[in-house]
C-alpha cells in the first residue's frame, strides 16, 4: 500500500482504536504504571492522523507539520523511555534510567530547535520528508540522533518483558530498513512503521496478569 493522506488516516484510526483497547485493558486491571506504555499506540495512531492533514495541506510549514514534528521528536523521546521504565519490573528499572535521561536531554534539545527554528514538510511521491533547523555543529546532530535512538529503541530493547523487547527488535529493524531505503524520509516512514508495530502492545496488555494478584491474595 502506498502512503498517502487516505492511507495515513485509515492506518491512524486503526492504530488509535488498538490504543483505546490497550488503555481499556490497563484501566480495567487498575495497573496505573502500565498506562503510559499502553497508550503508546493511541499516541502513534493520532500521529498518523496528523500526518494525513500534512498530506492534504501539501506539506509546508503549517500547524499540522509543527504538531507532527512535536510528537515525533521531543514527545516520543520522553514518552517511550519513561513509559517503558514505569511498566518495567523492579529488577529492570535501574538499567532503564540511562535511556530515560537520554530522552530528557534529547527532548530538551529538540524542543529548543522547534521553538527557535522552522520545520518543513515536503511531499515526495508516496512519502513525506521533514526538515528541521538544527545547529550547524558537526557533533550536535549525531549526538541528538544517538540520544533519540537510545531513548526510543534502546529503552524498548532493554525492557523488562519479552513483548516489549520484541517490539524493540521490530522497531530497530524497521529503523535500519527505513534509513537504507528512504534516507530523506526516514522520520516519516519509521514513525509509520512504529505505529503499525505497536499493535504488539495489545497482545502484551491482554496476556499480562494483574500485578495486584499476589499468590496470597489468590489463595484467599
Amino acid at each position: 500500500m502506498c502512503w498517502s493522506a487516505t492511507a495515513d488516516l485509515v492506518a491512524g484510526a486503526g492504530i488509535a482504536a488498538i490504543g483505546v483497547a490497550c488503555v481499556a485493558c490497563v484501566v480495567r486491571r487498575r495497573q496505573a504504571r502500565d498506562l503510559p506504555l499502553a497508550a503508546l499506540p493511541l499516541l502513534l495512531g493520532a500521529h498518523q492522523i496528523v500526518e494525513s492533514v500534512v498530506w492534504r495541506s501539501g506539506g509546508g510549514t503549517g500547524p499540522a507539520t509543527l504538531a507532527w514534528a512535536v510528537i515525533a521528536l521531543p514527545v516520543l523521546a520522553v514518552w517511550v523511555p519513561f513509559g517503558v521504565l514505569l511498566a518495567a519490573p523492579p529488577r529492570a528499572r535501574r538499567r532503564l534510567v540511562v535511556p530515560a535521561v537520554a530522552g530528557l536531554v534529547t527532548a530538551a534539545a529538540l524542543a529548543y530547535c522547534l521553538a527557535t527554528g522552522t520545520v518543513t514538510a515536503d511531499v515526495r511521491g508516496h512519502t513525506v520528508g521533514y526538515a528541521l533547523d538544527l545547529p550547524d555543529a558537526p557533533l550536535i546532530v549525531p549526538l541528538i540522533v544517538a540520544g533519540y535512538l537510545l531513548a526510543t529503541i534502546g529503552s524498548l530493547l532493554l525492557g523488562g518483558d519479552p513483548p516489549v523487547r520484541l517490539l524493540g527488535v521490530v522497531v530497530a529493524a524497521g529503523a535500519l530498513l527505513c534509513a537504507a531505503l528512504w534516507r530523506l524520509e526516514f522520520v516519516s516512514t519509521w514513525c509509520a512503521l512504529a505505529a503499525v508495530a505497536s499493535v504488539l502492545m495489545l497482545a502484551r496488555v491482554r496476556r499480562q496478569a494483574p500485578r495486584s494478584a499476589s499468590p496470597r491474595a489468590a489463595d484467599s
